[in-house]
């Protein structure tokens, strides 16, 4: 304990304990502890009740309500009372106040180790609520499409040309420079195989094919979860704790079509485009290695690409990045949605927005792996 406090403990009576507070109390100084007044009381034994003397008492903080806490809940656990008489005026109706307003039960987690077949039980009720969820979400974003088709879809066309430069030219240069990326690490990894054969050549099939087949809607599309998924959640997540979609639907406006199709269409337009643009970048990376390392000419590097890369791969790629788009908005706008009322829930729903798009893009991606292997193509 600080020398600036003290305390004391007398037996007033053969009940009655006296704890004599003198000195400054201050929160951060070392506070006594109620161990010790617990052995004090299994050791008198018959103690009903606990008296305060602070006539020394130069100062308290809430060093002393904290030391009081304890205090009041070790003697509720022993049935002792509390006379509260000898405390300042400003501590008793500090403690006074904090009694009138017991604790919540259900505030604070048990402490108890949940059995593992509990805890399973509770993921998978979890899983298939929030899959209904997604469904449901998906069915409402259909329909708004199906709206909009009509020409009855509510939403501003400004807010779809903003949200177009946002998505679109705006993350033109970190697609530019992953793509690019990706292309010479395609293109070095291969040429160390390759070169072994003498086929070094091959390094554009593998290059062109790579990149316009998969590679670039797939990069594209990671970039484009954490920047641009993650963004739509934060901004519906905000909008949700700001009671903002609350008054949308109070002035008779869908959310779905006035919030959630605008950034749907704008990232099922904008994708495709993106991953044309990173097809060319990935193919300039493989061409640096290429021309740079493996001595090879510019003009048989083109034309090796040229020969390779066939129209079908090129449709697929762009497909792929139409559906990634789709996907990532969704999921970016369905996690804003069901954004709780905080901050932090805003940080959780961005998070779990851009896993959300991750998972979903790399199971579109198998089950459009499969149907073109499946179609032959």
């Amino acid at each position: 304990m600080a020398a600036a406090a003290e305390m004391t403990v007398k037996q007033a009576s053969a009940d009655r304990l006296l704890l004599a507070l003198s000195g400054s109390w201050k929160l951060g100084e070392a506070l006594p502890s109620t161990a010790d007044i617990q052995k004090r009381l299994e050791a008198s034994g018959g103690i009903e009740a606990i008296a305060f003397d602070t006539q020394k008492l130069a100062g308290w903080d809430s060093g002393l309500l904290t030391f009081l806490q304890r205090l009041r809940r070790l003697c509720e656990e022993n049935r002792i009372r509390i006379e509260s008489g000898g405390l300042p005026e400003g501590a008793r109706q500090l403690m006074a106040l904090a009694a009138a307003v017991p604790e919540k039960k259900d505030a604070r987690r048990p402490d108890k180790d949940r059995h593992f077949l509990a805890m399973v039980g509770d993921e998978t009720a979890d899983f298939f609520a929030s899959t209904g969820r997604l469904l449901a979400f998906i069915g409402e974003a259909t329909l708004a499409f199906g709206r909009l088709l009509r020409g009855r879809a509510a939403f501003r066309r400004t807010d779809l040309l903003l949200i177009i430069e946002s998505c679109g030219g705006q993350a033109l240069p970190i697609v530019s420079l992953i793509s690019f990326l990706v292309g010479l690490i395609l293109a070095f990894v291969g040429a160390i195989q390759l070169l072994l054969f003498g086929a070094q050549i091959y390094v554009a099939d593998l290059v062109g094919i790579a990149m316009v087949r998969l590679m670039a809607a797939v990069m594209t599309g990671v970039v484009m979860a954490g920047r641009t998924g993650g963004a739509f959640a934060a901004q519906l997540g905000t909008m949700q704790v700001n009671q903002e979609i609350d008054a949308l639907k109070t002035l008779g406006l869908s959310p779905m079509e006035f919030l959630v199709l605008p950034r749907m269409l704008a990232l099922a337009l904008m994708m495709p485009l993106l991953c044309l643009y990173a097809n060319v970048m990935g193919i300039l990376g493989g061409l640096v290695v290429g021309v740079g390392i493996l001595d090879i000419g510019m003009v048989q590097y083109y034309q090796r690409t040229i020969a390779a890369v066939r129209l079908w791969d090129l449709g697929i790629g762009l497909f792929s990045g139409a559906v990634f788009g789709v996907i990532i908005a969704l999921s970016g706008c369905m996690r804003g949605m069901e954004c709780g009322r905080s901050a932090s829930a805003v940080g959780d729903a961005a998070t779990s927005a851009v896993v959300t798009a991750i998972v979903g893009m790399t199971l579109s991606t198998a089950v459009i792996t499969v149907i073109c292997n499946l179609l032959g193509i």
